[in-house]
């Protein structure tokens, strides 16, 4: 295709449509784009038809309550997300960032666990610096997450430790040490048979999932008895609180979940690895003057509950 053409192509294109093409893309339901785009379903329905019209595809189909992309969807929604997060970051590039005035609304992704613990102390640190500055959380799986933060949706990301390509940064945000969570009626000192004979609790949003403990305690040789299975900690606690199963949770964690259960919070008796949690964001927003801001006060906010030497 020579450029000529390809300016003519362009040329016939509202780029107005990719906006609508990527918010039903991401919501698959033509009620709620609407409503993300203050516009009223007949004009995302009509938009749909213009580009439609233009790229020669259904681009969207019905299903259930619904709508799904094509095949020719799938394939196109990349490059028109990651182009739009980069005119995004291009205008926002372009704008200088004065945490005191401007009214941004950053989108900060965790795992839903992590927001009780992370995201009140990040609002009470905000409304005293920076009063008319949003942040969203979001909890968004890691497999989307690179699509997410390339295309500007997500700003930044709170995840484990892993590893990922040049399109992301990372850096160590916090690290925890685990500990054991036990009943209050608990006695005694954990040891290492005892911790490895005791029935566990485990969290894993998994069917078949496993849990970092148990990987490391693999890597040692060694097993330990899962009795039960929760998708979230603050069940596993309340469990635990009512039984003699064992929950190994890390420490800052456990002690929010702790407050007014009274469990027993007891010294890891194997020497497994800390959590490490990084921070994450995409490349191209690295010099982006609100994105570095924000990282910045994430750090700060990190460094006095980081252990010597992290």
């Amino acid at each position: 295709m020579n450029k000529q053409h390809e300016w003519s192509t362009l040329s016939r294109l509202d780029l107005n449509l990719f906006r609508v093409f990527e918010v039903v893309y991401q919501e698959r339901n033509l009620t709620r784009a609407a409503s993300v785009l203050h516009l009223s379903q007949s004009a995302i329905s009509h938009a749909l038809a213009r580009l439609r019209n233009q790229l020669d595809d259904p681009l969207f189909v019905r299903e259930g309550y619904g709508v799904q992309p094509t095949a020719l969807a799938v394939q196109l929604a990349p490059g028109i997300l990651e182009a739009l997060g980069g005119l995004r970051r291009s205008v926002n590039r372009g704008q200088a960032f004065d945490p005191r005035h401007d009214q941004r609304c950053f989108t900060l992704n965790m795992p839903e666990q992590m927001e009780p613990l992370v995201l009140p102390k990040i609002l009470a640190h905000l409304r005293r610096i920076a009063p008319r500055l949003q942040v969203r959380s979001s909890s968004v799986h890691w497999a989307d997450l690179k699509l997410e933060l390339t295309a500007g949706r997500v700003d930044l990301a709170i995840e484990l430790a892993r590893p990922t390509d040049t399109e992301l940064q990372q850096q160590l945000l916090l690290r925890d040490a685990l500990c054991v969570m036990a009943g209050p009626h608990f006695a005694g000192e954990l040891s290492v048979e005892r911790y490895l004979a005791a029935e566990h609790v485990a969290i894993t949003s998994r069917r078949r999932g496993i849990c970092v403990e148990d990987l490391a305690l693999g890597d040692r040789g060694m097993v330990r008895q899962v009795r039960q299975r929760c998708q979230h900690y603050l069940s596993a606690a309340l469990l635990v609180s009512q039984s003699d199963l064992l929950l190994t949770v890390p420490r800052q964690y456990a002690e929010l979940l702790n407050v007014g259960l009274g469990n027993r919070l007891l010294t890891m008796p194997l020497a497994l690895p800390a959590v490490s949690l990084n921070l994450y964001w995409a490349r191209q927003a690295e010099h982006e003057a609100g994105n570095r801001w924000l990282r910045e006060q994430l750090f700060e906010l990190a460094r006095p509950v980081m252990p010597a030497g992290g």
